[in-house]
């Protein structure tokens, strides 16, 4: 049988999927349910799964040479949670990618999926555009945190994920905008006062 909600997922990637293809992403990937505060890949790992997540919230994040937890991203419904730096550079992980609600993905070897791109030519315009579209929102972050103040950032931040705020706590939302839980704070304070 189909799994439909599977189909949707693959189609969000690439719209240039031959049907056969499509079949052969979906037999080759596997529903999986991860509870609340389980790591899905963690520094040193050499997991190649890509991580489709249907339903909950996945962090990436970092621990840094202080023993400071650094969040890195947050990864909702309809995003996709990779080992990047072993995708990317062939490097083991230097993240832990953690569920931080119960969280169901479809997942898949990333083998499989670059196996499936190499037998069809339609598909390699659709992995240009994947990584033009990674490299676009590294662009737009750092261009953020030299263009942007702490304020802007939060603004823009909420208006592309408008429940994050409702969904995470605020040390980790403030570490993905590069500032304090304090700092925060005072910029929803702000944003309060000017709309009263």
């Amino acid at each position: 049988m189909i799994d439909i909600e599977k189909l949707r997922q693959i189609y969000k990637f690439s719209q240039h999927l031959r049907l056969e293809d499509a079949f052969e992403l979906i037999k080759s990937s596997k529903t999986k349910i991860f509870q609340k505060k389980e790591i899905l890949i963690e520094p040193g790992s050499l997991k190649n799964d890509l991580f489709f997540v249907r339903k909950g919230l996945i962090r990436q994040y970092i621990i840094n040479e202080k023993g400071e937890d650094i969040t890195f991203r947050l990864i909702p419904e309809n995003f996709v949670a990779s080992n990047a730096d072993l995708i990317l550079y062939n490097n083991p992980s230097r993240y832990f990618y953690e569920t931080l609600e119960k969280t169901r993905t479809f997942c898949i070897d990333f083998k499989v999926v670059e196996e499936i791109l190499e037998k069809n030519q339609r598909l390699q315009l659709s992995r240009i555009r994947f990584a033009q579209r990674m490299m676009r929102d590294m662009n737009q972050r750092i261009e953020s945190f030299i263009l942007f103040t702490p304020e802007e950032r939060y603004i823009n931040y909420i208006k592309e994920f408008p429940d994050m705020a409702n969904r995470v706590p605020d040390k980790y939302l403030a570490s993905i905008l590069g500032i304090t839980p304090v700092s925060l704070s005072r910029i929803r304070g702000r944003i309060a006062s000017q709309k009263k």
